[in-house]
């Protein structure tokens, strides 16, 4: 896992985000991921689940019972107070950096035509 000044992966950010809202299997996940970044990122099956298993290796996430009524092959999983923490903190990184580029009026460069 990156160092805490160190922005987060943009896979390990959705996971932390879409679980953000409680507990989701990987298609929900993913599925998440896409929404809350505006289609900006998807995020395959193959990504998804190896970031998981660093996510739960290192304790920011972890594996949970799905509902009684849903799919016993579906894995659910949690986010940990780590991972809630490792959350705030990327996005209190992502706000300074905003609250500094609005500060020195910094703005997209124009294409030129």
């Amino acid at each position: 896992m990156p160092r805490s000044d160190e922005p987060l992966p943009p896979a390990t950010f959705f996971i932390l985000f879409a679980l953000a809202t409680g507990d989701k299997h990987g298609y929900a996940i993913m599925q998440d991921a896409r929404k809350l970044s505006d289609n900006r990122f998807q995020i395959g099956p193959a990504t998804l689940y190896t970031t998981v298993q660093r996510l739960l290796d290192s304790r920011w996430i972890e594996e949970v019972r799905g509902p009684e009524d849903g799919d016993p092959r579906r894995r659910y999983y949690r986010l940990t107070k780590p991972g809630t923490s490792a959350l705030h903190q990327e996005m209190d990184r992502m706000e300074a950096l905003v609250r500094k580029s609005k500060a020195l009026r910094l703005r997209p460069m124009e294409s030129e035509s």
